[in-house]
């Protein structure tokens, strides 16, 4: 009776785990302690996979062991690595656990680039080890009885688990083992399962009959609930509907058996012998529907002695009436068992190889707060920056501070001498015309790196879309048009940021070219700048004016606020915190990070302090800005107006604009270059990504294209039509009697054959069986051919006139010619006689014919019996 179901393991295909992860892994962290400890971890889990999946499993506990610490890594790595079609692609096949396979037709198997299909596999296969593990237990001990048990209960748990995921983590089609239809039933099954170890278990311990008759009826109801759910689904093995079915029955006798004792305890006994009625009848079903099977001999013999032994006490003793079994009590019911609940960590043992490494729910907020992050240092930094562009500009526009040290106006003013040795020391003309000469090459590169991304995503989706076409439904795979949306946005949005770039380019080379001559004034000798720079003769009594101090105090409290600006902007820079802390925090609390609303906290509460300092530096510039200009006024009236002057004015304005514009220009040029830089390692890692997915998209296709045509080869060319009768039987000559047909034996001599009379005109086509008289002439003798006999005669021609009559056809004989002696065969030629000559056939001159035909059903008496052998007139189909 102890025959239980257990699972096969499905099969799985080898994976590249280490080059993906390991290229993921480089490409998102800096090398570095962190990177090696990752690229580790790799590494053990790609060996932890081909400990798992790569080889057989022996029906043990460790094996279970290593499958469930797999399956808790999948768990732990899932969130930590961007697992999709168009990202991380890894491509997972797996076969049909329940499909054999047959010589024509490989097994069912599904690839998907999916992370949770391959923990559903995983899983499965835990589950399907679990049962075999219970399975192979001894229930003779209590031992066995509890690991039975536990291990019925998780394989319950895992297959339920199964059933309420895989649609979600599949998002498709899932083969027939997986389906949630199949692993459904498998739970029951299986909780079924550990529900009889559990009655097994109350039985050999002794307990009361009520609690075992209510295991067993629990059992029972178990069984019953997994035999319906796969009456109606075609997708288990044919051998588990009759062991379901047979189980239910058991269980439903051993409740009733149990049942009987208590009602006999109760001195009920009509109702005892009921209950061993009903359960006779249910483990007769068994021995004769599903013996082969489930075994039910020991259960039958002790059901048909307490029924025996009920009947006669009943008969002779207590004569108590015998209700049907619709009038028994309903038997309770007692639920020990439930399936366990999947939650990682499965395994004892399990240590999680990514411990430091992040979510990607966490690192993708990261990225989104490192985005906000330098939003608002580049917004006050830029803000800062455009108030001092705009201070330099005005007082360039003023002539100051070289108006109010050029009182002299002979000699270069020692802003302008600063500023052109300051141009110098940045490398002059030179360094500036070679950064701009530099932007083109970074910007083609940048151009090419970007174009060959989107071609190969452009060439495979051609490609597919040609085999959609061509195999139209066959071609069940995500279109590529579909799965390359994401990165084509992602292109579309680097073009659009080369645009732009392209723009600012040329916004900084015409602002150089408005400004290279002063440039390159700046750039000549002191001797020659002085030369080039016009002489004026203006009054010297200004250079201790009043007016001359209040303008050089404002131009040093403007200075002032420069230097504050740029100590202010590298503490706005070196403002650090690790938000992944947080985001951490809110994941496992609240299974959902809030980024929007957790960074804008965060960031106010980070540079609130700062963004008042910044207004402060604005207020206080625009305040001293207006008290210069008015200063200025008064200078500028005071001074003694001349041509001379004002040329020698206008140079200088040009001069000291012209290194401002020089340095921002340098610092514009500077940071282009280092944005095509960067902005190129970006597009390399965006064309390895595209790279990747049309790698794994070919290996799919070329997957695909060959399961396709294994399939088409299947098929057969044309439709299946009926064979004419003509060809599968001798045809029967027109308007006469068929004729006998020569039988072959093979191994054996052929018979001489007799010269075949002529036929009467017109005989019936098949007269009834004829009455033979023994005494009857016989026909005349045939001539007996000469030469060896042919062991594959061609088809005889229908004779020019009958034979005599007809040989009846019976089905089952042979049919032989006529005049043939039935008799007379065997006398020679025999295997025990190999060396007896050859002797030609006689026929006896007045010997009868053939006797009448023997009982229906005997053979005639001296033949082999060998199936006929027919001759038909046209080749088999």
């Amino acid at each position: 009776m102890a025959t239980f179901i257990s699972v096969p393991l499905k099969k799985s295909s080898e994976v590249e785990l280490v080059k993906p992860l390991s290229k993921f892994v480089t490409a998102t962290y800096p090398a570095g302690e962190e990177q090696a400890e990752y690229l580790r971890s790799v590494e053990e889990l790609n060996k932890l996979r081909k400990s798992a999946l790569g080889r057989p499993l022996d029906k043990h506990e460790s094996s279970l062991e290593i499958l469930l610490r797999y399956y808790d890594q999948l768990c732990s790595v899932e969130p930590k690595f961007p697992f999709s079609e168009n990202q991380l692609c890894l491509t997972f096949t797996w076969k049909d656990a329940f499909d054999k396979g047959s010589l024509f037709s490989g097994s069912v198997k599904l690839a998907l680039a999916s992370i949770g299909y391959e923990k559903t596999c995983v899983l499965f296969n835990a589950a399907a080890l679990a049962s075999q593990i219970a399975s192979e237990q001894n229930l003779d001990n209590d031992e066995g009885l509890k690991t039975a048990a536990k291990f019925y209960q998780l394989a319950s748990g895992a297959f339920g688990h199964i059933r309420d995921t895989v649609l979600s983590a599949l998002n498709r089609e899932p083969t027939m083992d997986i389906s949630p239809e199949t692993v459904g039933t498998l739970s029951n099954i299986m909780l079924a399962q550990a529900q009889e170890v559990f009655f097994l278990k109350a039985a050999s311990d002794k307990m009361k009959d009520a609690v075992i008759a209510k295991l067993a009826n629990q059992a029972a109801d178990y069984y019953g609930d997994a035999f319906k759910q796969c009456q109606y689904k075609d997708n288990l093995p044919k051998e588990v509907l009759p062991v379901l079915a047979a189980k239910h029955c058991i269980m439903q006798a051993n409740a009733e058996l149990h049942q009987s004792i208590l009602a006999k305890q109760k001195k009920r006994f009509g109702e005892e012998i009921a209950r061993l009625q009903h359960a006779a009848e249910l483990v007769k079903t068994v021995a004769t529907s599903h013996d082969e099977y489930v075994s039910v001999k020991d259960l039958t013999e002790k059901i048909n002695r307490a029924l025996t032994a009920a009947k006669k006490d009943n008969d002779f003793i207590y004569h108590d009436r015998v209700p049907e079994v619709k009038d028994l009590e309903h038997i309770g019911k007692a639920a020990l068992v439930k399936p366990t609940a999947i939650t990682p960590p499965l395994s004892q043992k399990f240590a999680d190889l990514f411990e430091k490494m992040v979510p990607m729910a966490v690192q993708q907020s990261m990225g989104v707060y490192g985005q906000r992050k330098a939003e608002t240092v580049n917004r006050l930094v830029g803000t800062m920056r455009e108030a001092t562009n705009l201070c330099n500009g005005v007082l360039a526009s003023l002539n100051l501070p070289a108006a109010l040290e050029d009182l002299s106006g002979d000699s270069i003013p020692q802003s302008i001498a600063e500023k052109a040795r300051a141009v110098v020391q940045l490398g002059g003309l030179q360094s500036i015309e070679q950064l701009i000469r530099d932007l083109p090459e970074l910007l083609t590169r940048n151009r090419e790196i970007l174009d060959e991304a989107l071609k190969m995503l452009k060439d495979e989706e051609t490609t597919d879309n040609e085999l959609r076409s061509k195999f139209n439904q066959r071609w069940n795979r995500t279109p590529s048009g579909d799965l390359y949306k994401p990165l084509r946005a992602e292109g579309s949005n680097f073009s659009n940021i080369l645009d732009k770039a392209v723009q600012a380019d040329q916004v900084v080379r015409d602002r150089y070219n408005a400004h290279c001559d002063m440039i390159t004034l700046l750039c000549k000798p002191e001797n020659e700048l002085n030369a080039a720079i016009p002489s004026a003769n203006p009054t010297k009594t200004l250079q201790g004016s009043e007016v001359v101090n209040v303008l050089r105090s404002q131009l040093a409290q403007l200075d002032e606020m420069k230097r504050e600006r740029e100590t202010l902007e590298v503490e706005i820079k070196a403002v650090t915190f690790d938000m992944s802390t947080v985001f951490l925090t809110s994941l496992a609390q609240d299974g959902a990070i809030s980024e929007e609303q957790m960074s804008l906290s965060k960031l106010d509460q980070l540079y609130g302090a700062y963004n008042q300092r910044v207004q402060a530096t604005l207020r206080t510039q625009e305040e001293l800005l207006g008290q210069v200009q008015t200063s200025h006024q008064e200078f500028s009236s005071l001074k003694q107006s001349n041509t001379e002057a004002n040329q020698r004015e206008e140079v200088l304005k040009k001069l000291a604009s012209a290194h401002d514009s020089y340095v921002e220009i340098s610092n514009n040029l500077r940071e282009g270059t280092k944005f095509y830089n960067d902005l190129t390692e970006i597009l390399l890692k965006f064309q390895n990504k595209c790279s990747d997915i049309v790698f794994a998209r070919k290996t799919e296709r070329d997957e695909l294209l060959k399961d396709l045509q294994q399939s088409i080869a299947r098929e057969p060319s044309a439709p299946s039509f009926n064979v004419p009768a003509y060809q599968s039987a001798p045809a029967a000559s027109a308007g006469g009697p068929t004729p006998a047909p020569r039988t072959v034996f093979t191994g054996q001599p052929q018979q001489a054959q007799q010269q075949p009379p002529q036929m009467k005109p017109n005989p019936p086509a098949r007269p009834p069986p004829p009455s033979f008289n023994p005494q009857a002439a016989s026909p005349n003798p045939a001539t007996t051919p000469t030469g060896p006999p042919n062991s594959n005669p061609q088809p005889l021609a229908p004779p020019s006139q009958a034979q005599g009559p007809p040989y009846p056809s019976y089905p089952g004989y042979y049919q032989m010619p006529m005049g043939y002696n039935p008799y007379a065969y065997g006398q020679y030629n025999m295997p025990n006689m190999p060396n007896m000559p050859y002797m030609p056939y006689q026929q006896t001159p007045g010997q009868g014919g053939y006797p009448a035909a023997p009982p229906g059903g005997q053979p005639y008496p001296g033949y082999p019996q060998q199936p006929p052998q027919q001759q038909p007139y046209y080749p088999q189909q």
